[in-house]
């Protein structure tokens, strides 16, 4: 018999009614459960006075389990692990989670322990465990059959889960977007796309105090003048954003999606018949992901160019050579840095 030893420890042996040292050994073995025959790893205890095998009251629920898992696995199903760590990843109770899904209370218990879940409330479970907007919805629904402080607890756990997938979204979504021009370093500075570089220029700039109304149109051109000031003096650009020629200027691909970002200090502002984006970042701050020499140029563009209001800084755009050897909606080389203005 092959026996895996787990661990060994002196106490009263319950087969020869000894103390002495027994080990807890794993053991495959075969069974069949609903008509499939499983192989499983069994755990045991063995007694080496009387060579037996045995088990504790313990063993018998955890190796019913070990079964039935195997089992689930074999049929695709979640393991009770995983359904317990569904719950664990929004911090919900078994109980409240069955209220959620309109099930009974002890559902999720015996889903738990010893009963293995049909096929459609797998895949109900599965949904909880990849959508938390689905999540936020069913609690919405639910809010009344719940305790307020459960509720806000479920619902600010959701809802950082919520943002957290969206932002991996966004984040694949103008990765994609970026692929076609990756071949061209002229296009995006001689540097890959980064989204956390992205977000930390945007938060240097929202930053600063010696910018003045910091709004959508010209963080635009103020990300564009630091990523082609970069490329003029060391040959590459910050983030690796391509930019193309729009009547007010560079703007970067995806310009809308970027602005969505996790952490991108964004404040959408009513302003009568359409809306402005305002960026601005208050309190201490830290920005990982950007070198020192990419906060001086970062720096130099705030001296040069923060307090230009939006108009003055399109007309200062407008005489760059990179925007008028550019056909309008076409990319912006960056071979037109060595002419820049600053």
């Amino acid at each position: 018999m092959d026996l895996k030893i787990i661990k060994s420890e002196k106490r009263l042996c319950t087969c020869c009614m000894e103390e002495h040292e027994v080990q807890t050994v794993l053991v495959k073995e075969e069974a069949t459960f609903k008509n499939k025959k499983i192989t499983y790893e069994a755990s045991y205890l063995y007694c080496n006075i009387a060579k037996e095998l045995y088990m504790d009251e313990q063993q018998m629920q955890e190796n019913d389990i070990h079964l039935k898992d195997a089992y689930r696995k074999s049929e695709g199903l979640l393991t009770s692990s995983d359904i317990c760590a569904i719950r664990a990843k929004f911090g919900i109770s078994q109980s409240d989670l069955c209220i959620l899904l309109g099930w009974g209370r002890k559902t999720i218990t015996r889903y738990e322990s010893h009963q293995v879940q049909d096929k459609a409330h797998d895949t109900i479970l599965k949904k909880i465990d990849q959508d938390p907007e689905w999540f936020l919805l069913l609690l919405n629904d639910s809010r009344e059959n719940l305790s307020p402080g459960s509720f806000q607890k479920y619902l600010n756990t959701a809802a950082a889960l919520y943002e957290e997938d969206r932002d991996a979204y966004l984040r694949k979504s103008i990765e994609a977007d970026y692929a076609r021009f990756q071949r061209n370093q002229l296009f995006h500075g001689n540097t890959n796309l980064s989204l956390d570089k992205v977000v930390d220029v945007i938060r240097y700039f929202a930053a600063s105090t010696k910018i003045t109304a910091l709004y959508k149109v010209k963080l635009m051109k103020l990300m564009w003048y630091a990523d082609t000031l970069s490329y003029k003096l060391r040959g590459f650009a910050i983030t690796g954003l391509v930019y193309q020629a729009l009547p007010m200027g560079a703007v970067p691909i995806g310009h809308n999606s970027i602005i969505n970002l996790k952490d991108v200090p964004c404040e959408e502002v009513d302003i009568g018949e359409t809306n402005a984006y305002h960026f601005s970042l208050k309190g201490v701050t830290t920005f990982s992901f950007l070198t020192a020499d990419d906060k001086n140029i970062l720096d130099a563009v705030i001296e040069k160019l923060g307090k230009m209001n939006k108009n003055e800084l399109i007309d200062f755009m407008h005489k760059e050579q990179a925007y008028i050897e550019t056909a309008p909606r076409e990319v912006i080389s960056f071979k037109y840095a060595e002419n820049l203005q600053i």
